[in-house]
């Protein structure tokens, strides 16, 4: 359904744009349909600029991003509000999307505007009933209100009924739960999930992994812009290998260890301009006579559907050989 083959992304910083920052660095993956994919990393990882880049909020440096076979980058015009009916996008904070001198319903009526100027009042009732009622709210009790009379969750959930009104194919979640209480996080997962089970392809964009782990089929774990650990989410969440990898899970908190027994010690801090693994200043477990600091490692095959960017994980005994390595191909 979406196929992203190598795109990047740099930015020209500094007085006269003469540095560059690589905030997303060849990286390629896919959604099937009725798939979801969580998109993990740290912030300043590149989760939210692959994300914008999908949405044509901001234009990609290099690389490929098809949907069902188009390329994203050669619509315009009416191609593109054609493009937005497969494909729509929730963001972090649901209050920045609302506009507190309008009801919160307006956001369907930019909708109807946009995209069924022709459907008439009672018919386009109707369609926000039913979209609501899909995200399991009341629309008696949430329409025609303002903004600060909902919660956030309830706003989300409209945000997502207002994408569920064009009939899409994708939607890109970009931390929609990091903003929510707990009690509130677990209905919009839910929701997510029952979305998936009508065959809706998700990219689920998070900072959390036991959110990843709980709703995706698999995961793309994010470094500095570049992928260096991706696969079925099963066995990257049970056989984590990439020492970034590990890191995340150990910053989960569990209760049957104490906090500096599972906590990994970094050797340093992050820095620009590494040549060849980009957590080779921070790895534990860096050497270089590995080649750490060589040419920066591609994505191995280490067992099936499960790829590690980390020349120690291929020569790491524990792994074992279930498949021959191979490198991923450019376009997976």
């Amino acid at each position: 359904m979406l196929k992203i083959e190598n795109i990047s992304k740099i930015y020209h910083t500094g007085t006269f744009g003469g540095k560059e920052l690589h905030a997303v660095s060849d990286v390629s993956f896919d959604i099937h349909e009725g798939e979801v994919v969580s998109l993990i990393g740290e912030s300043g990882s590149g989760k939210s600029t692959i994300g914008r880049m999908i949405l044509r909020l901001i234009n990609k440096t290099s690389g490929k991003i098809t949907v069902d076979g188009v390329d994203t980058s050669v619509i315009s015009g009416s191609e593109l509000k054609n493009y937005y009916r497969k494909v729509q996008g929730v963001f972090q904070d649901p209050f920045s999307s609302f506009n507190p001198i309008f009801k919160a319903d307006r956001v369907f009526e930019n909708v109807r505007e946009g995209f069924f100027p022709e459907v008439n009042s009672a018919e386009w009732s109707q369609k926000i009933h039913l979209a609501v009622e899909s995200v399991g709210l009341n629309p008696e009790q949430v329409l025609n209100k303002f903004p600060h009379q909902l919660s956030g969750g309830q706003l989300q959930r409209l945000l997502i009924a207002r994408a569920l009104l064009l009939d899409i194919q994708l939607l890109v979640a970009d931390e929609i739960i990091s903003m929510l209480d707990a009690s509130t996080r677990i209905d919009v997962l839910n929701l997510l999930a029952d979305l998936k089970s009508r065959g809706l392809s998700i990219l689920f964009i998070t900072h959390d992994l036991s959110l990843g782990y709980y709703i995706s089929d698999k995961s793309v774990i994010l470094y500095r812009g570049s992928i260096v650990e991706m696969g079925a989410t099963e066995k990257i969440y049970n056989n984590p290998q990439h020492p970034y990898t590990k890191m995340l899970m150990c910053c989960v908190p569990r209760l049957d260890k104490k906090w500096e027994q599972v906590e990994i010690d970094l050797q340093g801090k992050q820095t620009e301009g590494t040549i060849g693994c980009l957590f080779y200043d921070r790895c534990p477990i860096a050497r270089q006579e590995r080649g750490c600091a060589g040419d920066r490692p591609p994505l191995i095959e280490i067992e099936p559907d499960h790829f590690v960017a980390c020349s120690h994980c291929w020569e790491n005994d524990k792994v074992g050989k279930p498949v021959e390595p191979r490198i991923q191909e450019k376009t997976q």
